[in-house]
């Protein structure tokens, strides 16, 4: 029987992992491509330790779909340099933190048990955008974030956003991080 173009991005996803190759691979949504370490995958996502803009030091962590990924390779076609350049820079390859790949449902709330600040994309919907913010409800269907703005000032009430619209999830980002060090805990009204 042969293998389908998801089952083949799976079994080299797994193979990263399992390896710890550095992966190179690009998205449909947007351009340029994602470097990072996958971390573990899942039936629909994997995650991925992320290398940020500046390509050598790691950037919090994506949980993307595995039918959305383009071109990809395993290893990283300079992952020597890369790797390299991590060990000069005293960058250590970051643990996996304890996200639960099983659902949406799990990915997000294992996210939001142990990080702040949790983003999500609904590409389909907007590439161009992404909400930031706390996870304040997770339904069967449905995603409520009580969001923080570019100015680090958290929205006075939470909006909901459809699962089946979310096709990547970024939480432990430097982003993230100046975000919620600036805007602190959401206020108590809330």
């Amino acid at each position: 029987m042969k293998k389908t173009l998801k089952g083949r991005r799976s079994s080299e996803l797994l193979r990263a992992r399992r390896e710890k190759l550095l992966v190179k691979f690009s998205r449909p949504f947007e351009p340029g491509s994602f470097t990072g370490y996958v971390l573990d995958v899942g039936p629909k996502f994997f995650l991925l330790s992320v290398k940020g803009n500046d390509g050598e030091r790691f950037n919090g962590y994506s949980c993307l779909r595995v039918e959305d990924v383009r071109g990809l390779e395993v290893p990283h076609p300079y992952a020597s340099f890369h790797e390299a350049a991590q060990k000069k820079l005293g960058e250590r390859r970051p643990r996996k933190p304890s996200i639960s790949l099983g659902s949406l449902v799990d990915l997000i709330g294992s996210a939001a048990r142990q990080f702040p600040l949790v983003t999500i994309h609904r590409e389909r919907v907007d590439p161009k955008v992404c909400y930031i913010g706390r996870v304040f409800g997770i339904g069967r269907e449905h995603v409520t974030l009580l969001e923080i703005g570019p100015d680090a000032r958290w929205e006075k009430t939470p909006r909901t956003y459809r699962q089946q619209e979310i096709t990547r999830v970024d939480f432990g980002g430097e982003y993230e991080k100046a975000l919620y060090l600036v805007g602190g805990e959401p206020p108590k009204s809330n």
